[in-house]
């Protein structure tokens, strides 16, 4: 799996149990530490749009397996109005003023 973006929008209502999935999957990848992964997941201002943003530096999917991914995965379809779109993604520029 090579860096992507992935954009989607939720019926209005549908929200809360969107965040509360990604959460529990958020969870599960913190206990299971995935080496090389990088997940961020965010709600735009619009109140309904999100993008995550991944990174594996493996090039695969080490969280396919979790329950949590699982249940989040197989019902999101069911809860937008603007299907899970993934884009790949080749960096330009990165800065982080944060890693030393």
């Amino acid at each position: 799996m090579p860096k992507v973006m992935i954009r989607y929008k939720l019926r209005p209502g549908e929200v809360q149990e969107n965040i509360a999935l990604l959460r529990a999957f958020f969870q599960e990848l913190a206990i299971e530490r995935p080496p090389g992964l990088i997940y961020e997941a965010y709600l735009l201002a619009d109140g309904l749009s999100f993008v995550h943003l991944v990174d594996s530096a493996t090039g695969a999917q080490p969280f396919g397996h979790l329950p949590g991914y699982r249940r989040y995965r197989d019902t999101v379809a069911a809860r937008c109005t603007e299907p899970p779109q993934m884009i790949g993604m080749d960096p330009v520029g990165v800065f982080n003023a944060l890693a030393n």
